[in-house]
């Protein structure tokens, strides 16, 4: 057993340097420019309200990067980040409101996606047929024929993509991981995790009229148009399924891209989901407030994520993590720690990540963000592999889909483990894919 979990680490490495599948490879001459070891690389980011301010602020932290310009629909979002720059670094960043007129800019080297989950994949594709190199947040597909789309794009124009599933850069998952291939539990067969918050209701939108400062049409992007609602922007969308995609794909998937990985688990055999809207049920809020998932995969291994959006009771003393069960131990992680115990649950080991991050607020910021666009610049300027190449990362994603396809469908379904895909539920797999606004669409 320790064997195979070796060859799946090492087959994991390799998966995310691009060299098992041509994925994640880029070669000098699909440049448009030759990027040095020491060159600046230049940077446009799209959606700075929240999570995108955080990674505009990374940028800055880090050597040899330049944010050259930003992206926003909302112009009073885009004036006050414009001048926050410029106070802090003392340059003004160009100012866009059409992100595809952003990545025709060709001073731009790499593109920053953290707009809402409905654009992820076709902003993304777009900037690689604009050859950028691509960050996008996670999660990188509203739907799982879109992670399909992003990974033959990135595979057709060979720039990188990079999501920001953050923990993948953490040294204290990596070490875990290293070391439950290792065999420090022994077989390792089963994996948890949980998020736990306490949202409040999001009550009842009215139609309204746009605020000047929105352009309304342009935040709607490739989704089919719906008239504006007063509760929509900007977070609440995550609610609504015409452009969010639900908590586990909001904040499971972090969790369980680490238990997948830890597993060496890739698509499942089963799914099953129990949940409901359960808080507030009077508002507007399309998805699970609480959701139970469990995945069964070959080998009689599972994993099960707990996300409960408005009881925010923790677990282990977290809002949010991770435990890996072994034959010989168990192993707790989330984004600042790595716990090792030994089968009677005495602690064995504690390693604590020297830069922190947040957990459950809704920016994220910390030294994973940092560790993980560092990675990413540096996969472009000295080909260092990619710790959440779209190929891996959409493996995760895709058991996001799942769990809601599940819930949504009688709250099991099998999957072709091969494929990733719903196997005897045609209800099921008509969330496979979605209808996109005209003049949205060539994703190839």
């Amino acid at each position: 057993m320790k064997k195979t979990r070796r060859d799946f680490i090492k087959k994991s490495s390799l998966a995310a340097a691009g060299l098992t599948t041509g994925i994640g490879c880029s070669t000098a001459k699909s440049y448009n420019r030759i990027i040095g070891a020491n060159d600046t690389i230049h940077v446009g980011v799209a959606g700075i309200n929240s999570r995108g301010n955080a990674l505009r602020n990374t940028v800055t932290k880090l050597a040899n990067t330049n944010v050259h310009a930003l992206c926003d629909v909302d112009s009073k979002v885009l004036e006050k980040r414009i001048g926050e720059h410029k106070k802090a670094k003392g340059n003004n960043p160009k100012g866009y409101k059409d992100i595809r007129n952003m990545i025709e800019d060709k001073n731009i080297d790499a593109v920053i996606i953290a707009t809402p989950d409905h654009s992820h994949a076709p902003f993304s594709i777009y900037a690689l047929q604009a050859g950028k190199h691509v960050y996008c947040e996670k999660p990188c597909s509203q739907n799982p024929h879109e992670g399909e789309l992003l990974i033959a794009a990135q595979k057709k124009y060979g720039k990188l993509v990079q999501i920001g599933n953050q923990q993948r850069s953490a040294p204290t998952s990596q070490l875990a991981v290293k070391e439950i291939g290792d065999g420090v539990i022994g077989h390792v067969y089963e994996a948890k995790c949980w998020y736990a918050n306490n949202r409040g209701t999001i009550g009842n939108g009215k139609l309204a009229s746009v605020p000047e400062h929105l352009d309304w049409d342009l935040w709607q992007g490739p989704a089919p148009r719906r008239p504006y609602k007063d509760n929509y922007v900007h977070y609440n969308w995550h609610w609504f399924r015409h452009w969010g995609t639900g908590e586990i794909c909001n904040n499971g998937l972090h969790e369980m891209d680490i238990c997948r990985w830890a597993l060496g688990a890739e698509n499942p055999n089963k799914v099953t989901s129990q949940g409901g809207r359960f808080h507030f049920t009077e508002d507007d809020w399309e998805f699970f407030d609480t959701q139970i998932v469990r995945f069964e995969f070959e080998g009689g291994k599972s994993l099960t994520w707990e996300g409960r959006s408005c009881n925010g009771r923790k677990q282990y003393e977290r809002g949010r993590g991770v435990m890996i069960y072994g034959t010989d131990g168990a192993i707790m992680v989330d984004r600042n720690n790595y716990i090792l115990f030994d089968r009677s649950g005495k602690e064995v080991k504690n390693e604590s990540e020297k830069q922190l991050s947040q957990t459950t607020n809704i920016v994220g910021a910390g030294g994973l963000t940092d560790y993980h666009m560092q990675n990413f610049f540096q996969g472009i300027r000295v080909s260092e592999a990619l710790h959440s190449p779209v190929v891996i990362a959409n493996v995760s994603n895709h058991l996001c889909h799942l769990g809601n396809m599940a819930q949504d469908n009688g709250g099991s379904i099998d999957v072709d483990s091969a494929t990733g895909k719903v196997v005897g539920n045609k209800a099921a797999m008509k969330a496979w894919s979605r209808d996109y606004e005209n003049g949205w669409g060539n994703l190839s």
